[in-house]
């Protein structure tokens, strides 16, 4: 069977133990493959500015002229890579060709400051000295970070990663009749995320990872449920209820939906 493959938005990267274990960084090879694409794409980018520069101060000074080389450089290695990977929130050319993104360090999208300071960094490691500094700092570092990473704060990761579907958390029967009557919002969409992996894979964590991890996970859960669990509930089993009652709810509304809908269409 084909492996499905879920595009990650922003808030699907959050950050917690429980969810960087899928989220592993970018692959050298990757990163040398969108490395290449960006390279050969500001190659020719710096061609065609260069000529319009040119173009525009044909009959200009040589000072003029030396002002177009700078202004080409500056828009080439500066300007188009910072606008776009703010605009694209840390894609690039060759990022997007394969299926990468760079995020904070805290698993959040990058703004113009960190794309600035990636492609500050990038010109005197990438260009200036061959991609020597920024291959050799990939190979050593653990997440895959070139010098621009390391100043910037931020990392890549591949940006579709294969949907494993685990299956779903059952409802604790000493909070079933809890979960009945409280009152549980949605949860935000990396928060929902989050305690999901985490319930997936809760017996692979060692027992001080698993209690810190759920303890964190639950308190951020209780802020969106009313009232509290009873008083001794394991944050696991609390984290369990909240995910099992709002599948519950979840398809109860979407039945009624489908029930409205085959009415309205069933009188036509």
């Amino acid at each position: 069977m084909t492996p499905e493959f879920a595009t990650l938005t922003t808030d699907d990267l959050v950050t917690g133990e429980a969810v960087a274990l899928d989220l592993p960084p970018a692959s050298l090879a990757a990163r040398i493959g969108s490395g290449l694409i960006d390279v050969l794409a500001t190659v020719l980018s710096l061609v065609a500015v260069f000529m319009l520069f040119l173009l525009a101060a044909v009959n200009a000074d040589a000072a003029l002229n030396h002002v177009a080389l700078v202004g080409s450089l500056i828009t080439v290695f500066l300007v188009i890579p910072t606008t776009l990977e703010t605009l694209t929130r840390g894609r690039s050319l060759g990022k997007l060709a394969m299926g990468l993104r760079t995020v904070r360090d805290d698993g959040g999208p990058i703004s113009f400051q960190h794309a600035f300071t990636r492609a500050l960094v990038g010109f005197v490691e990438i260009y200036a000295f061959g991609g020597a500094p920024a291959f050799f700092s990939a190979l050593v570092s653990s997440r895959g970070k070139r010098l621009g990473d390391f100043a910037a704060g931020t990392y890549v990761v591949r940006d579709r990663v294969p949907l494993r579907l685990t299956v779903p958390s059952q409802m604790p029967q000493h909070l079933a009749g809890w979960a009945r009557t409280a009152d549980i919002t949605t949860l935000p969409t990396g928060l929902a995320l989050a305690v999901r992996q985490f319930l997936g894979r809760y017996h692979a964590f060692d027992p001080q990872s698993r209690t810190a991890v759920a303890t964190q996970l639950a308190t951020e859960v209780r802020r969106y449920v009313a009232p509290a669990p009873p008083a001794g509930t394991p944050p696991e089993d609390f984290l369990a209820a909240v995910v099992a009652s709002r599948r519950e709810r979840d398809q109860a509304r979407l039945r009624r939906e489908a029930q409205l809908r085959h009415r309205l269409t069933s009188r036509r």
